[in-house]
């Protein structure tokens, strides 16, 4: 798989943005992966509990707040993505930069509108 897209704060539950944006992912035939506080599923993506060494990670979309990103900063880092969505309410200054330090772009957007309106 390339360009994978990794949902930080992924939810089974149907009613939580990530879970729509996964779904929507999957809609344009865009490759995810998931990981969120607890195991789950939404369609055929298996939500990991557990900090995964994904390969090939394009994007991660963030859907959590800035108080839980902190732990993820270098696990985001090591990855290398080329950028990190930061979605309504996920905004985190500290973080911007930490990220710009190495070279990797933040988008402060919805991943929904994105996807939306063909800029993903």
């Amino acid at each position: 798989m390339k360009n994978v897209t990794l949902v930080l704060g992924a939810s089974a539950n149907p009613n939580r943005y990530s879970n729509i944006a996964i779904k929507r992912l999957l809609d344009k035939e865009l490759p995810v992966v998931a990981l969120g506080k607890k195991k789950g599923k939404v369609l055929n993506v298996n939500i990991a509990d557990k900090r995964q060494d994904y390969k090939n990670i394009d994007t991660v979309t963030l859907y959590l707040n800035p108080k839980r990103q902190e732990e993820y900063y270098n696990y985001i880092l090591d990855l290398q993505p080329r950028r990190v969505i930061f979605n309504p309410g996920a905004e985190n200054d500290e973080f911007v930069k930490l990220l710009e330090e190495h070279k990797i772009e933040p988008v402060i957007a919805c991943t929904l509108v994105m996807i939306s309106i063909n800029e993903y």
